[in-house]
């Protein structure tokens, strides 16, 4: 391949095209392979994810669970006023407390994680 085309190297790293590939590309392939990251990274952003709040948690005997019913209380871990966990996917990434918005339930983030934590690890 032939051609001079010249790329800024930051714009490059934001399409993953290294300065060394885009001078080998003329201008209309550098244009098609950066559209292409650009129409693949549109298509990541429009996915949806579930989003999970966990305000606490317990463990039941299976007779303590055989009782329940309606009108049963079921004691948790946390108290009220903690930190709730915000999960999204499988990753703990966020913390928050429970806030009402009309007559819904919210959860205003208050922390966000470094590093998400994988769900196995509640």
């Amino acid at each position: 391949w032939s051609g001079g085309l010249q790329v800024d190297p930051a714009r490059a790293r934001r399409f993953a095209l290294t300065p060394e590939l885009a001078a080998r590309l003329d201008g209309a392939a550098a244009i098609a392979l950066a559209s292409d990251h650009l129409g693949a990274m549109q298509s990541l952003l429009d996915m949806t994810l579930p989003v999970t709040i966990e305000f606490g948690r317990t463990t039941l005997s299976i007779q303590e669970v055989l009782g329940l019913g309606p009108g049963a209380v079921i004691q948790l871990d946390r108290l009220v006023g903690d930190a709730v966990d915000i999960y999204v996917s499988d990753r703990r990434l966020a913390e928050g407390e429970v806030v009402t918005v009309g007559d819904h339930f919210g959860v205003r983030i208050t922390r966000i994680l470094a590093q998400g934590t994988p769900g196995g690890e509640r």
